[in-house]
């Protein structure tokens, strides 16, 4: 991992002082790409019904109304031949599902699994984007309501948004709809300090591309350190910080259909240490 022990942002938020086409900019991951054109990465995806193996649940991204488990299947192939079962999480996207449902819809889906699976070596949840903020979601989860205890052994949280505040204020709301308080109600970022692991051996890893925007950057960095109040490093999370190079917001994750890829590895590598 890298080392980031002297690096900070500044104290005051910077999207704040941002003009609505800067925001607007900063939050439209398409328009950070530096490469040529998109890759295919769909695999089709093959479900393991074997109980006593780690599992590995994605959830999608595409700002919470597009995207699908179907398109979201191209990661299978490098873990499952490790000996992994992967789960590609669905939820009603926006408009037909708000924020708050589509929160419940994924909690619901890791308690099935560990329901279904209570033999299992670990549940890892891998997110991107704004899967990457209901993976994160999920370090909030009140398990008690639904009479299970997951095997949550590790958080993959890949070019995320934690706090939702700026979201209100571009385009992205026009099908989301969320008030000031939804996003709060939502945003990891403000309530992480207070939750504590199910595990204290549970890996908590926030990743972010180079080619991501600047305040893509922020949002992972304040989310791993920053804020001394609401931080993953002053509870007992075992967190970590990664810049992958040469990727962007997109890159990042279509590219763990490649076994030798660097995410691909350190995935395999916490869920096999």
């Amino acid at each position: 991992m890298m080392d980031v022990s002297g690096v900070g942002f500044p104290s005051k938020v910077p999207w704040k002082k941002m003009s609505a086409e800067e925001l607007e900019n900063q939050y439209c991951p398409s328009r950070w790409v530096v490469r040529l054109g998109a890759e295919e990465a769909l695999r089709t995806y093959s479900q393991i019904g074997i109980e006593a193996l780690p599992f590995f649940l994605f959830f999608h991204g595409g700002y919470w109304q597009s995207g699908s488990k179907d398109e979201s299947a191209f990661m299978v192939d490098p873990l499952t031949a490790q000996g992994v079962a992967v789960v590609i999480v669905a939820y009603d996207i926006a408009p037909k599902g708000t924020l708050d449902h589509m929160v419940d819809q994924v909690t619901r889906s890791v308690a099935f699994v560990q329901k279904r699976y209570p033999s299992n070596k670990g549940i890892y949840l891998c997110g991107h984007s704004a899967g990457a903020h209901l993976a994160a979601m999920m370090l909030l989860a009140d398990w008690t309501k639904h009479g299970v205890t997951p095997n949550l052994r590790g958080f993959f949280l890949v070019s995320g948004v934690f706090d939702l505040e700026p979201i209100v204020y571009t385009s992205q709301n026009v099908a989301l709809q969320l008030t000031l308080e939804d996003a709060q109600r939502n945003s990891p970022q403000l309530k992480v300090a207070q939750a504590q692991p199910v595990d204290p051996t549970c890996r908590v890893l926030v990743v972010v591309g180079q080619f991501d925007s600047p305040e893509f950057h922020r949002q992972s960095w304040e989310f791993y350190q920053v804020l001394p109040a609401q931080t993953l490093c002053q509870g007992e999370w075992k967190a970590s910080f990664e810049e992958l190079h040469d990727v962007d917001h997109f890159e990042i994750v279509e590219n763990l259909i490649q076994k030798d890829n660097v995410l691909t590895q350190i995935i395999l590598k916490t869920i096999f240490q």
